[in-house]
Protein backbone atom coordinates (compact mmCIF):
# COMPACT_ATOMS: atom_id res chain seq x y z
CA UNK A 1 0.00 0.00 0.00
CA UNK A 2 1.13 3.57 -0.63
CA UNK A 3 2.49 5.16 2.32
CA UNK A 4 1.20 8.60 3.59
CA UNK A 5 1.76 11.75 2.04
CA UNK A 6 4.09 13.95 3.44
CA UNK A 7 1.35 16.26 3.94
CA UNK A 8 -2.04 16.80 2.86
CA UNK A 9 -0.75 18.49 -0.13
CA UNK A 10 2.50 17.15 -0.80
CA UNK A 11 3.29 14.80 -3.63
CA UNK A 12 5.88 12.82 -4.80
CA UNK A 13 4.61 13.64 -7.96
CA UNK A 14 1.94 15.92 -9.14
CA UNK A 15 0.24 15.29 -12.79
CA UNK A 16 -1.25 18.40 -13.98
CA UNK A 17 -4.13 16.58 -16.13
CA UNK A 18 -5.59 13.55 -16.14
CA UNK A 19 -6.66 12.72 -19.49
CA UNK A 20 -4.90 9.77 -21.29
CA UNK A 21 -1.62 10.70 -21.20
CA UNK A 22 -1.75 11.53 -17.40
CA UNK A 23 -3.56 8.56 -16.65
CA UNK A 24 -0.94 6.36 -18.10
CA UNK A 25 1.58 7.56 -16.01
CA UNK A 26 -0.47 6.88 -12.91
CA UNK A 27 -1.75 3.60 -13.84
CA UNK A 28 2.20 2.46 -13.93
CA UNK A 29 3.42 4.54 -11.75
CA UNK A 30 0.89 2.80 -9.55
CA UNK A 31 2.08 -0.37 -10.49
CA UNK A 32 5.59 -0.35 -10.22
CA UNK A 33 6.21 2.32 -7.84
CA UNK A 34 3.15 2.06 -5.15
CA UNK A 35 5.45 3.34 -2.61
CA UNK A 36 5.47 6.94 -4.70
CA UNK A 37 2.29 9.55 -3.64
CA UNK A 38 0.62 10.63 -6.38
CA UNK A 39 -1.47 13.62 -7.08
CA UNK A 40 -3.86 13.54 -10.41
CA UNK A 41 -5.21 16.60 -11.22
CA UNK A 42 -8.11 16.98 -13.72
CA UNK A 43 -10.51 19.75 -14.52
CA UNK A 44 -13.57 17.75 -15.38
CA UNK A 45 -15.29 15.40 -12.63
CA UNK A 46 -14.05 12.08 -14.41
CA UNK A 47 -10.74 11.19 -16.01
CA UNK A 48 -9.83 10.75 -19.69
CA UNK A 49 -13.14 13.00 -21.44
CA UNK A 50 -15.24 11.16 -23.73
CA UNK A 51 -12.84 9.74 -26.33
CA UNK A 52 -12.81 6.64 -27.85
CA UNK A 53 -8.83 6.05 -28.33
CA UNK A 54 -7.82 3.22 -30.58
CA UNK A 55 -4.28 1.73 -31.62
CA UNK A 56 -2.87 -1.31 -33.99
CA UNK A 57 -1.59 -4.29 -32.04
CA UNK A 58 2.36 -3.26 -33.65
CA UNK A 59 2.01 -0.15 -32.07
CA UNK A 60 2.76 -1.02 -27.97
CA UNK A 61 5.66 -3.49 -27.93
CA UNK A 62 4.41 -6.19 -26.45
CA UNK A 63 6.10 -6.22 -22.61
CA UNK A 64 4.23 -2.93 -21.90
CA UNK A 65 0.93 -4.37 -22.78
CA UNK A 66 -0.36 -5.23 -19.30
CA UNK A 67 -0.54 -1.11 -18.93
CA UNK A 68 -3.09 -1.17 -21.30
CA UNK A 69 -4.88 -4.39 -21.56
CA UNK A 70 -7.61 -3.91 -18.50
CA UNK A 71 -8.38 -0.58 -20.37
CA UNK A 72 -9.28 -1.91 -24.03
CA UNK A 73 -13.10 -2.29 -25.02
CA UNK A 74 -12.87 -4.21 -28.00
CA UNK A 75 -10.61 -6.19 -30.12
CA UNK A 76 -10.30 -7.44 -33.81
CA UNK A 77 -7.59 -9.34 -35.75
CA UNK A 78 -7.87 -7.19 -38.64
CA UNK A 79 -9.27 -4.20 -40.56
CA UNK A 80 -10.75 -2.52 -44.01
CA UNK A 81 -9.94 0.29 -45.73
CA UNK A 82 -11.82 1.31 -48.64
CA UNK A 83 -10.96 3.71 -51.54
CA UNK A 84 -12.05 4.50 -54.81
CA UNK A 85 -10.01 2.89 -56.90
CA UNK A 86 -9.82 -0.44 -54.31
CA UNK A 87 -10.46 -1.81 -50.92
CA UNK A 88 -8.39 -4.07 -48.49
CA UNK A 89 -8.04 -6.10 -45.64
CA UNK A 90 -5.21 -5.93 -43.49
CA UNK A 91 -3.88 -8.45 -40.87
CA UNK A 92 -3.05 -6.04 -37.56
CA UNK A 93 -5.29 -6.24 -34.38
CA UNK A 94 -6.55 -3.38 -33.78
CA UNK A 95 -7.90 -2.53 -30.72
CA UNK A 96 -10.17 0.20 -29.00
CA UNK A 97 -10.41 2.27 -25.39
CA UNK A 98 -13.42 3.85 -24.33
CA UNK A 99 -12.49 6.75 -21.93
CA UNK A 100 -15.01 5.49 -19.06
CA UNK A 101 -12.62 2.37 -18.41
CA UNK A 102 -9.33 4.77 -18.11
CA UNK A 103 -11.87 6.18 -15.51
CA UNK A 104 -12.73 2.96 -13.83
CA UNK A 105 -9.36 2.27 -13.72
CA UNK A 106 -7.73 4.56 -12.29
CA UNK A 107 -10.24 5.11 -9.86
CA UNK A 108 -9.93 1.31 -8.92
CA UNK A 109 -6.26 1.01 -8.96
CA UNK A 110 -5.13 4.95 -7.13
CA UNK A 111 -5.98 5.74 -3.41
CA UNK A 112 -8.15 8.49 -2.91
CA UNK A 113 -6.04 10.81 -1.84
CA UNK A 114 -4.31 10.51 -5.59
CA UNK A 115 -7.64 11.33 -7.07
CA UNK A 116 -8.19 15.08 -7.90
CA UNK A 117 -10.93 15.84 -10.05
CA UNK A 118 -12.57 19.46 -10.94
CA UNK A 119 -9.98 21.09 -10.42
CA UNK A 120 -8.56 23.11 -13.18
CA UNK A 121 -4.88 23.96 -13.56
CA UNK A 122 -3.91 27.70 -13.44
CA UNK A 123 0.17 27.64 -13.35
CA UNK A 124 2.79 24.40 -13.24
CA UNK A 125 6.14 25.29 -11.79
CA UNK A 126 9.24 23.25 -10.26
CA UNK A 127 7.55 22.34 -7.03
CA UNK A 128 4.12 23.18 -7.41
CA UNK A 129 0.66 23.25 -9.26
CA UNK A 130 -1.45 26.00 -8.65
CA UNK A 131 -5.44 25.56 -9.83
CA UNK A 132 -8.13 28.19 -10.32
CA UNK A 133 -9.64 28.11 -7.15
CA UNK A 134 -6.39 28.76 -5.40
CA UNK A 135 -5.53 25.61 -4.22
CA UNK A 136 -1.89 23.94 -4.30
CA UNK A 137 -0.39 20.84 -4.84
CA UNK A 138 3.31 20.61 -3.82
CA UNK A 139 5.42 18.33 -4.78
CA UNK A 140 9.10 17.23 -5.27
CA UNK A 141 8.26 16.57 -9.26
CA UNK A 142 5.62 18.39 -11.69
CA UNK A 143 4.40 16.85 -15.10
CA UNK A 144 2.69 18.68 -17.32
CA UNK A 145 0.15 17.11 -19.62
CA UNK A 146 -2.69 19.36 -20.40
CA UNK A 147 -3.54 18.89 -23.59
CA UNK A 148 -0.99 20.54 -26.28
CA UNK A 149 -0.70 24.10 -24.91
CA UNK A 150 0.45 26.86 -27.49
CA UNK A 151 1.20 25.42 -31.21
CA UNK A 152 1.42 28.90 -33.01
CA UNK A 153 5.29 28.09 -33.61
CA UNK A 154 4.10 24.51 -35.54
CA UNK A 155 2.67 24.54 -39.11
CA UNK A 156 -0.04 22.07 -38.90
CA UNK A 157 -3.01 21.11 -40.69
CA UNK A 158 -6.43 19.30 -38.45
CA UNK A 159 -8.12 15.74 -38.11
CA UNK A 160 -11.05 17.08 -36.90
CA UNK A 161 -14.05 14.64 -36.56
CA UNK A 162 -17.45 13.83 -35.14
CA UNK A 163 -18.57 10.41 -34.23
CA UNK A 164 -21.27 8.86 -32.62
CA UNK A 165 -22.12 5.24 -31.08
CA UNK A 166 -25.48 4.16 -33.17
CA UNK A 167 -27.56 1.38 -31.47
CA UNK A 168 -28.90 -0.24 -34.99
CA UNK A 169 -32.85 -1.68 -34.84
CA UNK A 170 -31.34 -4.97 -36.59
CA UNK A 171 -27.33 -6.34 -36.94
CA UNK A 172 -25.14 -3.84 -39.28
CA UNK A 173 -23.04 -6.67 -40.67
CA UNK A 174 -19.42 -5.13 -40.20
CA UNK A 175 -16.85 -7.42 -38.72
CA UNK A 176 -13.98 -5.65 -38.34
CA UNK A 177 -12.78 -1.73 -38.08
CA UNK A 178 -13.38 0.12 -41.23
CA UNK A 179 -10.16 2.26 -40.42
CA UNK A 180 -11.16 4.82 -43.53
CA UNK A 181 -13.97 4.55 -46.08
CA UNK A 182 -12.90 7.35 -48.42
CA UNK A 183 -15.05 6.30 -51.11
CA UNK A 184 -17.54 9.07 -49.56
CA UNK A 185 -18.00 13.02 -51.43
CA UNK A 186 -14.49 14.43 -50.62
CA UNK A 187 -15.41 17.73 -48.61
CA UNK A 188 -13.18 20.11 -46.82
CA UNK A 189 -10.00 18.31 -47.78
CA UNK A 190 -9.40 14.61 -46.91
CA UNK A 191 -12.64 13.44 -46.21
CA UNK A 192 -13.57 9.77 -44.91
CA UNK A 193 -15.97 7.07 -42.83
CA UNK A 194 -14.79 5.50 -39.81
CA UNK A 195 -16.25 2.57 -38.54
CA UNK A 196 -16.11 0.07 -34.92
CA UNK A 197 -18.36 -2.51 -34.75
CA UNK A 198 -18.41 -3.00 -30.99
CA UNK A 199 -21.49 -5.68 -31.39
CA UNK A 200 -23.70 -7.06 -34.38
CA UNK A 201 -25.77 -4.21 -33.50
CA UNK A 202 -24.16 -1.09 -32.02
CA UNK A 203 -21.66 0.45 -33.86
CA UNK A 204 -19.09 3.63 -33.47
CA UNK A 205 -19.52 5.87 -37.00
CA UNK A 206 -17.03 8.89 -37.47
CA UNK A 207 -17.19 11.55 -40.19
CA UNK A 208 -13.59 12.76 -40.34
CA UNK A 209 -11.42 14.97 -41.92
CA UNK A 210 -7.94 16.10 -43.05
CA UNK A 211 -8.56 19.27 -43.39
CA UNK A 212 -6.95 23.41 -43.70
CA UNK A 213 -8.53 24.78 -40.45
CA UNK A 214 -9.57 23.28 -37.04
CA UNK A 215 -13.78 24.96 -37.60
CA UNK A 216 -15.74 21.42 -37.32
CA UNK A 217 -19.91 21.56 -38.33
CA UNK A 218 -21.06 19.42 -36.34
CA UNK A 219 -24.62 19.47 -37.84
CA UNK A 220 -23.20 18.74 -40.97
CA UNK A 221 -21.46 15.47 -39.82
CA UNK A 222 -24.62 14.28 -37.78
CA UNK A 223 -26.04 14.43 -40.97
CA UNK A 224 -23.49 12.85 -42.96
CA UNK A 225 -23.01 10.15 -40.63
CA UNK A 226 -27.22 9.76 -40.86
CA UNK A 227 -26.83 9.98 -44.79
CA UNK A 228 -23.58 6.97 -44.64
CA UNK A 229 -26.01 4.59 -42.21
CA UNK A 230 -28.92 4.64 -44.65
CA UNK A 231 -26.46 3.84 -47.58
CA UNK A 232 -25.26 0.89 -45.28
CA UNK A 233 -29.18 -0.40 -44.97
CA UNK A 234 -28.78 0.05 -41.58
CA UNK A 235 -31.92 1.06 -39.21
CA UNK A 236 -31.14 3.65 -36.67
CA UNK A 237 -32.66 2.73 -33.01
CA UNK A 238 -30.93 5.32 -31.13
CA UNK A 239 -27.46 7.47 -31.30
CA UNK A 240 -26.03 6.06 -27.47
CA UNK A 241 -23.35 8.61 -27.51
CA UNK A 242 -21.19 11.46 -29.45
CA UNK A 243 -17.38 12.91 -29.56
CA UNK A 244 -15.99 15.62 -31.27
CA UNK A 245 -12.45 16.67 -31.58
CA UNK A 246 -9.92 18.77 -33.62
CA UNK A 247 -5.96 17.50 -33.38
CA UNK A 248 -3.12 19.01 -34.83
CA UNK A 249 -1.26 17.15 -38.05
CA UNK A 250 1.87 18.22 -37.58
CA UNK A 251 3.76 19.39 -40.63
CA UNK A 252 6.62 21.14 -39.72
CA UNK A 253 7.43 24.45 -37.69
CA UNK A 254 10.14 25.06 -35.01
CA UNK A 255 10.09 22.63 -32.30
CA UNK A 256 12.73 24.83 -30.08
CA UNK A 257 10.03 28.06 -30.27
CA UNK A 258 7.19 25.64 -29.51
CA UNK A 259 9.16 24.72 -26.53
CA UNK A 260 9.80 28.26 -25.12
CA UNK A 261 5.95 28.82 -25.97
CA UNK A 262 4.99 26.41 -22.95
CA UNK A 263 6.66 27.71 -19.82
CA UNK A 264 6.78 26.00 -16.65
CA UNK A 265 8.66 22.46 -16.17
CA UNK A 266 10.56 20.80 -19.08
CA UNK A 267 8.29 17.32 -17.91
CA UNK A 268 5.78 17.24 -20.26
CA UNK A 269 4.08 14.72 -22.05
CA UNK A 270 1.50 13.53 -24.71
CA UNK A 271 0.42 16.19 -27.04
CA UNK A 272 2.08 19.46 -24.71
CA UNK A 273 5.51 17.84 -25.90
CA UNK A 274 4.61 17.14 -29.48
CA UNK A 275 4.78 12.64 -28.40
CA UNK A 276 2.18 12.03 -31.29
CA UNK A 277 2.13 9.76 -34.66
CA UNK A 278 2.85 13.23 -36.80
CA UNK A 279 0.57 10.79 -39.33
CA UNK A 280 -2.74 10.22 -37.35
CA UNK A 281 -1.65 12.10 -34.21
CA UNK A 282 -2.74 9.33 -32.21
CA UNK A 283 -0.81 9.63 -28.98
CA UNK A 284 -1.49 5.87 -27.17
CA UNK A 285 1.22 4.74 -28.46
CA UNK A 286 3.69 6.99 -27.03
CA UNK A 287 1.68 7.89 -24.17
CA UNK A 288 2.21 4.10 -23.16
CA UNK A 289 5.87 4.68 -24.25
CA UNK A 290 6.14 8.02 -21.37
CA UNK A 291 4.66 6.01 -19.05
CA UNK A 292 6.87 3.48 -18.68
CA UNK A 293 9.92 5.20 -19.07
CA UNK A 294 9.23 7.17 -16.06
CA UNK A 295 8.02 4.44 -14.00
CA UNK A 296 10.87 2.43 -14.44
CA UNK A 297 13.04 5.60 -13.32
CA UNK A 298 15.30 5.11 -10.54
CA UNK A 299 14.85 8.15 -9.09
CA UNK A 300 12.14 10.44 -9.73
CA UNK A 301 13.30 13.98 -9.42
CA UNK A 302 12.38 16.88 -11.26
CA UNK A 303 15.64 17.81 -12.75
CA UNK A 304 15.97 14.38 -13.72
CA UNK A 305 12.33 13.83 -15.19
CA UNK A 306 12.76 17.34 -17.06
CA UNK A 307 16.05 16.20 -18.90
CA UNK A 308 14.16 12.53 -19.46
CA UNK A 309 11.42 13.64 -20.96
CA UNK A 310 12.51 17.12 -23.10
CA UNK A 311 15.18 14.73 -24.31
CA UNK A 312 12.85 12.53 -25.26
CA UNK A 313 10.42 15.45 -27.08
CA UNK A 314 13.21 16.46 -29.30
CA UNK A 315 14.22 12.69 -30.04
CA UNK A 316 11.00 12.30 -31.38
CA UNK A 317 10.97 15.51 -33.40
CA UNK A 318 13.68 14.79 -34.84
CA UNK A 319 12.55 10.99 -35.97
CA UNK A 320 9.35 12.28 -37.26
CA UNK A 321 11.36 14.49 -39.84
CA UNK A 322 10.06 12.30 -42.58
CA UNK A 323 6.39 11.51 -41.81
CA UNK A 324 6.18 15.42 -41.33
CA UNK A 325 7.34 15.80 -45.12
CA UNK A 326 4.42 13.03 -45.87
CA UNK A 327 1.94 15.39 -43.73
CA UNK A 328 3.60 18.04 -46.16
CA UNK A 329 2.77 15.94 -49.29
CA UNK A 330 -0.89 15.81 -47.62
CA UNK A 331 -1.52 19.90 -46.84
CA UNK A 332 0.77 21.44 -49.24
CA UNK A 333 1.05 19.30 -52.13
CA UNK A 334 -2.40 17.87 -53.00
CA UNK A 335 -5.62 19.89 -54.00
CA UNK A 336 -8.10 19.16 -50.95
CA UNK A 337 -10.60 17.49 -52.83
CA UNK A 338 -7.32 15.02 -54.21
CA UNK A 339 -5.71 14.42 -50.94
CA UNK A 340 -7.50 10.80 -50.72
CA UNK A 341 -4.52 9.91 -53.35
CA UNK A 342 -1.99 10.24 -50.98
CA UNK A 343 -3.28 7.46 -48.58
CA UNK A 344 -4.42 5.13 -51.35
CA UNK A 345 -0.86 5.56 -52.67
CA UNK A 346 0.08 4.98 -48.83
CA UNK A 347 -2.18 1.54 -49.00
CA UNK A 348 -0.76 -0.45 -51.92
CA UNK A 349 2.08 -0.90 -49.66
CA UNK A 350 2.99 -4.05 -47.87
CA UNK A 351 1.15 -5.21 -44.48
CA UNK A 352 4.57 -5.18 -42.78
CA UNK A 353 5.47 -2.08 -43.92
CA UNK A 354 2.10 -0.22 -43.32
CA UNK A 355 2.28 -1.51 -39.22
CA UNK A 356 5.95 -0.03 -39.14
CA UNK A 357 4.23 2.90 -40.61
CA UNK A 358 1.67 3.76 -38.10
CA UNK A 359 4.05 2.80 -35.22
CA UNK A 360 6.07 5.23 -36.39
CA UNK A 361 9.17 2.81 -36.99
CA UNK A 362 10.03 2.74 -40.79
CA UNK A 363 13.14 1.54 -42.16
CA UNK A 364 14.99 3.04 -44.49
CA UNK A 365 13.94 0.96 -47.05
CA UNK A 366 10.44 1.56 -45.86
CA UNK A 367 10.77 5.51 -46.73
CA UNK A 368 12.04 5.08 -50.18
CA UNK A 369 9.58 2.22 -50.83
CA UNK A 370 6.97 4.77 -49.79
CA UNK A 371 8.08 7.17 -52.31
CA UNK A 372 8.03 5.01 -55.18
CA UNK A 373 5.26 4.58 -57.59
CA UNK A 374 3.26 6.77 -59.54
CA UNK A 375 3.03 10.21 -57.37
CA UNK A 376 0.11 10.97 -55.57
CA UNK A 377 0.74 14.68 -55.79
CA UNK A 378 2.35 16.99 -58.98
CA UNK A 379 5.73 15.88 -59.77
CA UNK A 380 6.16 20.13 -59.60
CA UNK A 381 4.86 20.40 -56.12
CA UNK A 382 6.58 17.20 -54.93
CA UNK A 383 10.24 18.33 -55.92
CA UNK A 384 10.22 21.43 -53.47
CA UNK A 385 8.92 19.17 -50.26
CA UNK A 386 11.03 16.50 -51.06
CA UNK A 387 14.00 19.36 -51.24
CA UNK A 388 12.86 21.20 -47.68
CA UNK A 389 12.93 17.62 -46.12
CA UNK A 390 15.78 16.18 -47.26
Amino acid sequence: MPKSPLSSNTYDLAIAGGGLAGGLVALALAKIRPDLDIALIEAEDHFGGNHIWSFFESDIEPEHRWLVDPLISRQWDSYDVHFPQYSRSLKNGYFSIESGNLDRELRKRLPRAAVKTGQTVRTVEKGLVTCADGSEFAARAVLDVRGSGDISALDTGWQKFCGQMLQLKAPHGIERPVIMDATVEQIDGYRFIYCLPFSDTQIFVEDTYYADTAALDSAASRRRIADYAAEQGWQLERVLSEEKGQLPVIYGGDFEAFWAANRGVDARAGARAALIQPITSYSLPMAVKTAMLIAEMPELSQDKLDKMLRDLARKHWKNGKFYRMLCAFLFLGAEPDQRYKTLQHTYTKDEQLLARFYAGKSTRLDQANLLTGKPPIPISRAIPLLLKYR
